[in-house]
């Protein structure tokens, strides 16, 4: 499952060259989300994700990353079995978002942060799982753009029974530190780690992998380090 709560972790979204998945879970990614919007510039038609990615979805998480779907393409996302989880970053509403769930369906659900008013939006959910993105209305994500992330902490307070999961601007250079101060399940990114659209910089995925963990790791010494010493 991803997000899993017992592990923190990262998500590469929008590949859109297949043999690129394995070589990206093989860096250490979580998993690796496919853009199966047809606006977008990462776009992979389902047709060659499904003829494609077999056996790396035996072993790995794919992510079926959609906007507005319509009820054919999200019929076929779920009865393909290529995907754990949906990813929705369109106007999709709530009850759209329980019906799914009612079905066995995984939902990530992606919400903008214009501002603090934006986040109560959050609550009107059913899922878990709560990605984060900037606020850049008619992309859907994946523009680069990052937000406050003093936002995120604030949202973790509002909705502490909430999965969040944080995106929007984030590369090698600054996911530890957006790390370090959100401490989210997860991170997710696509254009940061990018030669061109939908091309990934293995480099720079190893990078921002490594930088994410690192991140973590500070966080966890950071609690380690607050928690009382027993007497001795």
């Amino acid at each position: 499952m991803f997000p899993d709560s017992q592990r923190r972790s990262v998500k590469v979204c929008g590949i859109t060259q297949p043999e690129q998945a394995a070589v990206i879970f093989a860096l250490g990614a979580d998993a690796v989300g496919i853009n199966l919007w047809p606006k977008s510039k990462r776009h992979m038609p389902l047709e060659v994700a499904v003829k494609s990615l077999q056996s790396v979805a035996a072993k790995h998480v794919l992510v079926a990353v959609l906007v507005n779907p319509d009820a054919a393409l999200l019929d076929a996302a779920i009865s393909c079995q290529l995907f754990q989880a949906l990813q929705l970053h369109g106007d999709e509403t709530p009850a759209e978002v329980e019906r799914l769930m009612q079905r066995g369906v995984h939902v990530i659900k992606a919400l903008q942060v214009r501002d603090a008013a934006s986040l109560a939006q959050i609550g009107e959910f059913p899922c878990e799982s709560i990605l984060l993105d900037a606020y850049n209305p008619g992309t859907y994500g994946g523009g680069g753009h990052a937000f406050p992330w003093e936002l995120a902490v604030r949202a973790k307070d509002m909705f502490p029974a909430k999965q969040f999961l944080l995106s929007g601007g984030l590369n090698a250079d600054n996911v530890r530190m957006a790390v370090e101060q959100t401490q989210p399940i997860a991170v997710d990114v696509a254009s940061g780690v990018e030669s061109l659209p939908g091309s990934k910089d293995l480099v720079q995925v190893a990078r921002f992998i490594a930088e994410a963990r690192a991140g973590w790791v500070a966080e966890e010494s950071v609690k380690e380090s607050s928690r009382p010493r027993g007497q001795e």
